[in-house]
């Protein structure tokens, strides 16, 4: 978690192949997953929100990956300390390729 403003824009354009200027928000967690940082794009410049827990850590989801896209409720979510493996969630629409929501 060394990393500043540079670094983690660094890291935003070569693991995650993403622009850091976009407006995406960037989460990057500490192996320990007692530390997290968001960078993001504010205006007119980058912004760095960071925390560190003094008990327990962050739970991201599992995944194979080394970058996850998520939803804004998830990352809100996991800031709140709720593992999202076990969050039950009803079923809900989604839009496929194809589907006319008014034929």
């Amino acid at each position: 978690m060394r990393r500043g403003f540079d670094g983690l824009a660094r890291m935003a354009r070569e693991v995650v192949e993403q622009d850091p200027l976009s407006g995406h928000l960037f989460v990057f967690r500490s192996r320990r997953g007692d530390r997290l940082k968001i960078l993001y794009w504010d205006r007119d410049g980058l912004a760095i929100w960071y925390k560190r827990l003094e008990k327990g850590t962050f739970v991201f989801p599992a995944s194979e990956e080394r970058s996850l896209a998520i939803a804004p409720s998830d990352l809100a979510l996991i800031l709140e300390g709720i593992d999202l493996a076990r969050v039950a969630r009803r079923k809900r629409y989604e839009k496929s390729e194809g589907d006319a929501l008014f034929p």
